[in-house]
C-alpha cells in the first residue's frame, strides 16, 4: 500500500481550511485516511500550519509521498530538512548531536525570517490605516470649505435681498400713505 501526505478539505465554499492527512494513494480526496497530522488554513496573513512534527517526520522517513502542496508546508515547518539531516546520520556523514545542532540553528533563522514577515505586515497594515485616515481627515475638510462656499453667498445674498426688500416696501408705504390720505380728502 502506497501512502500520501495530502490535503483533505474542511470549511465553507471560499473559505477553506485543510487537514493534513495521511492516506492510501487510492483513496478520495475527502476519504478515509490513516492519521491526521494537522491543519492548514490559507485564509490568514501569514498562513496559519499546525503540524505534529514528529509524526511528520515519522511517516516521512517511512517512506510516505507528500503531494506538491503537502510538501511545500513540510519543507516550511522543517519537517524535510529533519529527514535530509536524519539521512545524513543513517549514512554515517555525522552524528546525531551534529544533526540536532544544524536542525537548531535553522530553526533558529527560519522563526526570525517568519517574526521579521509579521512585523512588515503589520506596520505595513498600521501604515495604510494612518493613510486612510489622513485621506478621509482631507475629504472631510474639503467638504466643510465646499460648505461653507455654499452657505457664504447665500448669507451675502441673504442681507442684499433683506435691504432691496426694504427700499421695495418704503415706496409702498409712502404710496399707501398718500392712498390714504386722497380717501380722507375725498
Amino acid at each position: 500500500m502506497s501512502t500520501r501526505i495530502r490535503l483533505q478539505r474542511h470549511g465553507r465554499k471560499s473559505h477553506a481550511i485543510f487537514q493534513i492527512v495521511v492516506a492510501d494513494k487510492r483513496a478520495k480526496r475527502d476519504g478515509r485516511v490513516i492519521e491526521r497530522l494537522g491543519r492548514y488554513n490559507p485564509n490568514t496573513n501569514p498562513a496559519t500550519i499546525e503540524l505534529n512534527f514528529d509524526k511528520a517526520v515519522d511517516w516521512v522517513m517511512k517512506g510516505a509521498q507528500p503531494s506538491d502542496t503537502a510538501r511545500a508546508i513540510l519543507k516550511y515547518k522543517g519537517v524535510m530538512m529533519k529527514k535530509h539531516l536524519l539521512e545524513g546520520v543513517r549514512k554515517g556523514a555525522f552524528d546525531e548531536a551534529e544533526a540536532e545542532k544544524r536542525f537548531d540553528k535553522w530553526m533558529e533563522e527560519k522563526i526570525q525570517k517568519i517574526e521579521s514577515k509579521k512585523e512588515g505586515l503589520s506596520k505595513a497594515q498600521e501604515e495604510a490605516r494612518k493613510k486612510a485616515l489622513e485621506a478621509e481627515r482631507e475629504a472631510n475638510e474639503a467638504r466643510k470649505k465646499a460648505l461653507e462656499e455654499a452657505h457664504a453667498p447665500a448669507e451675502e445674498a441673504a442681507p442684499a435681498e433683506e435691504a432691496a426688500a426694504g427700499e421695495e416696501s418704503a415706496p409702498e408705504a409712502d404710496a399707501g400713505e398718500s392712498g390714504e390720505a386722497a380717501e380722507k380728502d375725498a
